[in-house]
């Protein structure tokens, strides 16, 4: 069953390491169109085209196998083929052309029933709470609210920052018995969120407002996707445009 195009998600896969995606992260995902991005990250002294040359038809193939699994779940999935010096550069580009709303981090993910959904005050609560709605509509995934309040004064807050985004998904179908809500209080919140996930299994976290966005978006998503053993959603703000002075142009195909 294919979603309307509104939402989109980038799944970026090293496909000459061998790195597949899950079958629970496939069911999960195959209520919303995907862009399916095999990569590889070559040497600093390897063009794209000299990759592409002597490793594109392996690459192709192994994506098509990997096409053709979320074809046969029944999802919107279209694919690209990318070499490039910087993987996450890439990611952040391909998510901006392709409209996508969030980028997948694999993790392993051999169980997929509970999603912690990490929410700051500093992002559109609306957008999330639509994108999850599209994701979590064919499927019977639990899902926890989480937000981090610097301090006791801000607690209330963000308790109401949450409860807005359980309306929004409760107005969007999604069961009020799936939605669980929890704010604590830590001044670390990377450490608090990767803390909380390792109950759950998959993580859902918004993007910072950055003023540097490109330095914000990866110091963030390397650090939870490292730090934690499941896979990572990264939502994107919704004011980030695409830089015409890009410095990796890479070969693509799809």
């Amino acid at each position: 069953m294919s979603a309307p195009r509104d939402h989109r998600v980038l799944i970026p896969v090293d496909v000459l390491e061998g790195e597949s995606v899950p079958e629970t992260i496939v069911d999960a995902f195959a209520s919303i169109p995907v862009v399916l991005l095999g990569y590889r990250e070559i040497p600093d002294q390897t063009s794209p085209e000299q990759a592409r040359d002597e490793h594109g038809d392996r690459a192709r193939a192994d994506l098509e196998e990997l096409r053709t699994v979320f074809e046969n779940a029944g999802c919107d999935v279209t694919s690209r083929l990318v070499f490039t010096h910087d993987r996450l550069q890439t990611f952040e580009r391909v998510a901006v052309e392709d409209a996508c709303d969030a980028v997948l981090l694999l993790n392993p993910a051999p169980i997929l029933e509970t999603v912690l959904v990490a929410l700051r005050g500093d992002i559109n609560v609306d957008h999330i709470a639509r994108l999850l709605a599209t994701i979590l509509a064919d499927t019977t995934l639990e899902l926890t609210l989480f937000h981090v309040a610097p301090n006791d004064a801000q607690k209330a807050a963000g308790t109401a920052l949450l409860e807005t985004a359980r309306s929004e998904l409760v107005a969007a179908g999604i069961d009020d018995d799936r939605i669980d809500s929890t704010v604590v209080v830590d001044d670390s919140p990377t450490a608090a969120i990767v803390e909380a996930s390792a109950d759950h299994d998959l993580l859902v976290a918004g993007e910072s407002r950055p003023s540097i966005r490109r330095a914000i978006f990866r110091d963030r998503a390397k650090r939870l996707a490292r730090r934690t053993v499941d896979p990572v959603v990264v939502i994107r703000g919704e004011y980030l445009k695409p830089e015409a002075d890009e410095a990796t142009a890479p070969t693509e195909d799809g």
